[in-house]
């Protein structure tokens, strides 16, 4: 099986030979009109001069045909030499008619006008005196213009074979350069399918090709971010599903040994640790089920206002017990927006949760809505200490906590803007973080208008 090079170069070869081949006819032949047409213009002025003074001499074609003052390189003079003279050449007088007849003309036949206007008109002081037909054949090159002609045709096939071989030579080196990124990316490829994510390629160059390594680098850094991902949530996982595990199965143990009494405290304690187990399940359930595809959406059109009134009614509880203000704002102009109610009423749940988390006692958090850009924009901004510039881009990843220090119990599960972010793209919206350290944090939600 050839490779991609070999098909190129050969691909190359046959288009140069065409090439090469039509040049060279066509440069030949071209050659050889131009160099008639030269001996013609160079010999015919004074073949004509000739046939104008005997018209003068006689006044007029009398005997012509017979005093026909044929011109040296005709190829028939001389006794016994071929054809009559009139064979090659047609000439009439200034009416048209065919004073001598060649290339199947008669004598005395009348040539018409537009005929007459493709020939040589013969001129005696301004007046047309008569015309040449096919006089070209009359003046024949010389052995050595013909073998000046032998050898131009010469220099041009050397010239066609060393053009083919420059251009075979060219395309060996443009297939090579064409192919390399090829194999190039092939390679990579392989390496990926083999596990090496994070492989990449050189970029060469800004074509398809450049594009195409640009497009395979980006990729496989994605796979390699994709799968530390993977690792670092199946760690996370582990360690969330552990703590709760462990704290129940301590408990259990100490209520078998005797050293814990089984009064209401106990139980309470493993109750709290077994509800919390199960949150953490859901969250991944429903993170699996976002990530698929899977989650059902009932849509319907609501007030951005309802939403956000139903939020903070939930959450006024929590609020009340850290004596934090939740204020809503809602402009006057703000779109209906179609969405799944519960679901949104889940990730303004989880943005709220948030913000009373990280806001001190006696803060304020702010619940916004207003119309955007073909859409609503939904904030929900607190007064706490706000997060870290670089921390902005991965407040979103799982199990992702910016407060490295902070223990499991006041810093949730770390699922709940994962799933706030699954959700709100599920309906063809965004979200993002703005912040400022020392100012507080805004939570920014855009949904497509109705």
């Amino acid at each position: 099986m050839r490779s991609l090079a070999a098909k190129l170069s050969i691909a190359f070869l046959i288009v140069g030979l065409l090439g090469v081949g039509l040049i060279a006819l066509f440069a030949s032949r071209a050659t050889q009109n131009e160099f008639r047409n030269f001996i013609f213009d160079e010999y015919s002025d004074t073949f004509i001069d000739e046939l104008v003074e005997h018209y003068r001499t006689y006044g007029g074609w009398n005997g012509i045909q017979a005093a026909l003052p044929l011109p040296e390189r005709f190829p028939f003079q001389g006794p016994g030499a071929g054809p009559h003279p009139g064979s090659f050449i047609t000439m009439t007088n200034g009416s048209g008619a065919v004073i001598i007849g060649g290339a199947g003309y008669r004598s005395a036949e009348q040539i018409p006008q537009d005929v007459l206007d493709k020939g040589v008109p013969i001129k005696l002081d301004g007046e047309i005196i008569g015309y040449l037909l096919d006089t070209r054949e009359a003046f024949r090159q010389n052995p050595s213009e013909i073998a000046f002609l032998n050898r131009v045709s010469r220099l041009l096939f050397f010239g066609a074979i060393g053009a083919l071989l420059f251009s075979l030579l060219l395309g060996i080196l443009l297939s090579r350069a064409l192919t390399r990124p090829i194999r190039e990316l092939t390679t990579a490829t392989q390496a990926v399918a083999a596990g090496d994510l994070g492989h990449t390629v050189p970029v060469r160059s800004r074509d398809e090709l450049g594009q195409l390594a640009t497009a395979f680098n980006r990729m496989s850094g994605e796979l390699a971010r994709a799968q530390d991902l993977r690792r670092q949530m199946t760690a996370d996982i582990a360690h969330e599903l552990r703590t709760p595990l462990s704290v129940i199965l301590g408990h259990v143990d100490a209520l078998a040994e005797g050293v814990l009494p089984a009064n209401a405290d106990t139980f309470d304690v493993i109750r709290e640790e077994t509800t919390q187990l199960g949150r953490l399940v859901e969250d991944l359930r429903t993170l699996s089920r976002a990530d698929a595809g899977e989650l059902a959406l009932n849509l319907q059109s609501i007030s951005p206002q309802t939403l956000l009134e139903r939020a903070r009614a939930a959450q006024r509880p929590f609020a009340v017990e850290k004596q934090i203000e939740l204020s809503l704002e809602v402009e006057s102009d703000t779109p209906h927006i179609t969405v799944d109610a519960e679901r949104m009423a889940q990730v303004l749940g989880n943005l709220l949760s948030n913000a009373l988390r990280y806001t001190p006692e006696g803060g304020t958090i702010t619940l916004h809505t207003a119309a955007a850009e073909e859409g609503v924009e939904i904030r929900v901004a607190d007064s706490g200490a706000g997060i870290e510039a670089e921390e902005l881009p991965h407040v979103f990843n799982r199990f992702y906590r910016g407060d490295k220090s902070r223990q499991r119990e006041t810093g949730g599960s770390g699922l709940g803007l994962a799933i706030a972010k699954s959700i709100v793209e599920l309906h063809g919206g965004r979200i993002w973080a703005e912040s400022e350290r020392g100012q507080g944090a805004t939570f920014v939600v855009w949904l497509p208008a109705e």
